[in-house]
């Protein structure tokens, strides 16, 4: 659950420690089956590490694990987001727990802050709106789709680009 203290992500500030951290999956049928992704930047760093890992053991996949640099001005854009979105003023304290559909997390620490959501799995609007806190869920599940777009595209560009 989150601590319900606010912290501040700020875009601009380049010498922060931060790190945010994804991770959506459930045990069922075909054992622990996740996605995870997290990005870390140190200040000692002059770029930013993107970790990427999938296990879905449907049709016999494997554990898919790569692992990118990315620039600082990706790690700013990130920063943008959380802040544009306001993720970091909602608390999950009213949002569905954890269930055997399986679980999301999001962790964000800037500096020695740190905030976690946790919730169930969420699969549409018209589940978000039937909760008892509808728009901060909105706010978070925008947020992720957001993020998760932007990582795919990262990861896509980094590993399937093919040279000329």
């Amino acid at each position: 659950m989150s601590s319900g203290n606010i912290i501040r992500v700020d875009p601009s500030n380049e010498r922060e420690n931060f790190y945010i951290r994804y991770y959506s999956g459930h045990k069922g049928d075909f054992g622990h089956e996740f996605l995870e992704f997290d990005i870390k930047c140190n200040t000692h760093d002059d770029r930013g590490y993107l970790r990427y890992t999938n296990n879905s053991n449907y049709r016999r996949e494997e554990l898919i694990r790569k692992q990118v640099c990315i620039s600082k001005l990706v790690v700013r854009e990130i920063k943008k987001m959380i802040q544009d979105c306001e993720i970091l003023q909602e608390k999950d304290t009213d949002w569905p727990e954890v269930n055997s559909e399986g679980k999301q997390e999001l962790e964000i620490r800037s500096g020695r802050d740190k905030l976690i959501f946790t919730t169930c799995k969420l699969g549409s609007m018209a589940e978000i709106r039937k909760t008892n806190d509808p728009e901060g869920l909105r706010i978070f599940y925008y947020f992720i789709q957001d993020l998760k777009a932007l990582i795919f595209s990262l990861m896509s560009l980094h590993f399937k680009i093919k040279p000329i």
